[in-house]
């Protein structure tokens, strides 16, 4: 009677309790990062300097960054953080500017680079064969290329400017994504599920772009971070040369034209430059490491 009893209760509680399911990879992987304090931090300086970007864009902000504010070379003071360079123009009011070059260079790089990359990857490790040759063959060529110089190239032929910046870097980031891809879709277009989307009459879109692709994107997320940055540090080395941003502030040439300043004590557009890159570049390194952390699936378990 006992017994009975107490099966009775627990079928009670556990007809009162909805059943849990199981998380998904992305509700798990959210989960995990919102639990790390450092990785949300990074999250929220990320989408600080982006909000900043877009204010730059819109003109709600540093849109006066031309004109002449005081004297030459002013010192930082409270009503210029960031000092004055040699024209009188505010150094904070460039660094925004700078900071909008660099957020749109990252953003529109690391999506030409994803498109790409999810295109060869996938096309050479599903169809193989000559298909699988031929994009391995090329970006074994481009990846043979130094990185840099391949930039200067595309940099000097399709002349200066940010659109060139976006055509170089967009051009030369690809092949690590590529690789990547390749080897996920060869290890999953064989698996059950793709079998079985092929015998309910899925064409090989279907099974690649609706089955396979979707299994393998958290590569792209994790990726997408550490283009971001790479396209950043690229931009400021070739607006540095001079090949880069032309006619706007950009990180790159306020490094360029403060190198000559540090003799005659001016140190502070070089600080601005490099503490505006240094926090982003430092953000996107920790929110990547954690974004692999908690996407990885063979890291589920450790």
């Amino acid at each position: 009677m006992k017994s009975t009893a107490v099966e009775a209760s627990n079928y009670s509680d556990t007809k009162g309790k909805k059943a849990q399911k199981p998380k998904s990879l992305w509700g798990h992987a959210w989960t995990q990062l919102s639990r790390d304090k450092v990785a949300m931090l990074s999250l929220t300086i990320f989408a600080l300097y982006t909000l900043v970007a877009f204010l730059s864009v819109t003109g709600l902000i540093a849109s006066d960054w031309k004109n002449e504010v005081g004297l030459s070379y002013g010192v930082p003071s409270r009503d210029h953080w960031f000092g004055l360079d040699i024209f009188g123009r505010s150094v904070f009011a460039k660094t925004i500017k700078g900071t909008e070059v660099a957020m749109s260079v990252g953003f529109v790089v690391a999506t030409i680079s994803a498109c790409i990359g999810i295109i060869f990857g996938s096309f050479a490790g599903f169809y193989g064969g000559k298909i699988d040759e031929l994009i391995v063959w090329f970006y074994t060529v481009v990846s043979s290329v130094p990185n840099i110089m391949l930039v200067m190239a595309i940099a000097l032929i399709s002349g200066k400017g940010i659109h060139s910046v976006y055509l170089a870097l967009g051009l030369t980031t690809w092949v690590n994504l590529c690789r990547l891809i390749r080897a996920e879709v060869i290890r999953h277009k064989d698996r059950e599920y793709v079998q079985a989307a092929a015998a309910i009459g899925g064409g090989d879109f279907r099974k690649l772009f609706k089955h396979v692709l979707p299994n393998v994107f958290h590569i792209v997320i994790i990726n997408f971070t550490l283009t971001f940055q790479i396209a950043i540090k690229s931009e400021v080395i070739l607006s540095y040369l001079g090949l880069g941003v032309q006619g706007r502030p950009s990180w790159g040439v306020m490094i360029n034209d403060a190198k000559l300043e540090l003799a005659r004590g001016y140190w502070w557009q070089l600080a601005a430059a490099t503490f505006a890159m240094f926090f982003v570049l430092l953000a996107l390194n920790i929110l990547g490491d954690a974004l692999r952390d908690s996407l990885d699936p063979k890291l589920k378990g450790k």
